[in-house]
């Protein structure tokens, strides 16, 4: 069906014939008081038929301008059919750190080494996909925490966002606690039984205004469940000047900070030393009890004031030419 957003609009349809009216009409000069009826006397009747309808037809041109002009400004749009969401009531927030520490490449894709957060956006992606009836939001942290998008149904663009991220992109330092302060003030309006967070590091918390175990807090107290993921292999071998060396890639990584900040929350805490553990993990995260929430609907709009507007613009051209023709006879 067709709607008017602004039909109010249609009260301006008179306009002209008030500025008509209330206006002075202009003064029209008379060249001669006495005529002498030759031949071109009456060429000029002629003429003057032809101009008088040629104004008929411009003026009725002017009026449908002008009432297509108005009926653009109305804003008609047209309501497609309503279309059922399906809501499974989880609001789930993910925190996904860009600091400097994830470019160590130490995950394994197909064969090919690449760095923690490749990794990160290549099982997330199958992850988010799979979001059909949750609303997910995405904050990127590093020295500081930003939000990406807020809990949204459109979960392309949140994958959009996540693969497009680079790393240092938010500073090189690891701020958690200010990650999940964000994920507390950006759920703290949703139903306290669906909030969740899923917070992906793989280092310790080094920046930042507030601790992670203070800000695990005050998840608590507002219903916030986190799980944490801790991110990087245990071994891999490195080679320099004096041969091979086999190293611990995650020395950093905070998991008793971690394993804390779930426990405090009711949450979990992972550990993803490959892709494959980091696939299970979220399949394990998919397994989370939706909430019932009621059903929610939408009618898609689709705006049609440019048909109007286009077929104002056209009249008017053709009324220019018409009064240029006119002009150059």
């Amino acid at each position: 069906m067709i709607q008017f957003e602004w039909l109010w609009s249609l009260m301006l349809l008179p306009l002209p014939l008030i500025v008509r009216f209330l206006l002075p009409a202009a003064q029209t000069v008379e060249d001669a008081a006495l005529r002498v009826p030759f031949i071109e006397d009456f060429q000029t009747e002629i003429n003057s038929g032809t101009s008088r309808k040629k104004n008929n037809w411009i003026r009725l041109l002017s009026i449908m301008a002008w009432t297509c002009l108005v009926i653009a400004a109305t804003r008609p749009q047209w309501l497609g059919e309503r279309i059922e969401i399906p809501i499974s009531g989880r609001d789930l927030m993910m925190a996904v750190d860009l600091s400097g520490s994830m470019q160590v490449e130490d995950f394994n894709i197909n064969g090919r080494t690449v760095n923690r957060l490749e990794a990160t956006k290549h099982v997330a992606k199958e992850f988010i996909q799979k979001r059909e009836g949750d609303r997910l939001g995405l904050i990127l942290f590093g020295r500081n925490a930003y939000l990406q998008t807020p809990l949204t149904f459109d979960i392309k663009t949140v994958n959009t966002l996540l693969q497009e991220s680079v790393i240092g992109l938010a500073g090189q330092e690891t701020a958690i606690g200010d990650a999940i302060g964000l994920a507390i003030k950006r759920l703290q309006d949703k139903a306290a039984s669906s909030r969740v967070l899923i917070l992906l590091t793989d280092g310790a918390n080094t920046a930042g205004e507030i601790t992670p175990l203070k800000a695990a807090e005050l998840a608590a107290e507002q219903g916030l469940k986190i799980y944490t993921i801790g991110i990087g292999a245990d071994e891999m071998v490195r080679y320099s000047i004096f041969g091979a060396q086999r190293v611990n890639p995650s020395a950093d990584l905070d998991e008793k900070t971690l394993t804390a900040i779930a426990e405090k929350t009711g949450g979990k805490y992972f550990r993803a030393r490959s892709t494959d553990e980091l696939d299970k993990i979220y399949q394990l995260l998919d397994q989370l009890e939706p909430v019932e929430q009621e059903a929610q609907s939408f009618r898609p709009v689709t705006a049609l004031y440019f048909w109007p507007l286009s077929l104002a613009l056209l009249l008017a051209m053709v009324i220019t030419l018409s009064r240029l023709m006119g002009i150059s006879r």
